[in-house]
């Protein structure tokens, strides 16, 4: 009797941990046998790779505002100053430095609000 109580305790625990598992989506797959069984949701990679795109297309887009506020003489100015700085600053002249998609985009916002 106690070993049926042992067995009842450790099927409920396997259990219980597959749908601790499976509250997080489920996959159902067909077994060779046709027996549809659901499996846990892989997760996706470890490097959020949404989260890198969305923060360079916010950096970019914040070079296209600063070019076209600017301008593309004001802004080179400024960057020059940057070259002249710490080792930071020359990091960071380096990040901002304009490049040509930036300079299309921020000529583009400039015709349109001209």
């Amino acid at each position: 009797m106690v070993d049926a109580a042992n067995d009842f305790r450790k099927r409920m625990k396997r259990i219980s941990k597959k749908h601790a598992r499976l509250e997080h989506g489920y996959v159902a797959v067909v077994s060779k046998d046709g027996l549809i069984i659901t499996k846990p949701k892989r997760k996706g990679g470890s490097f959020p790779l949404r989260i890198l795109l969305t923060l360079i297309v916010c950096f970019v887009g914040f070079k296209v505002l600063l070019i076209s506020h600017l301008g593309p003489e004001g802004y080179a100015q400024r960057v020059d100053v940057l070259h002249n700085g710490s080792v930071l600053e020359e990091g960071g002249a380096w990040l901002l430095q304009a490049d040509p998609v930036s300079l299309v985009i921020a000529d583009g916002i400039r015709k349109l609000t001209l």
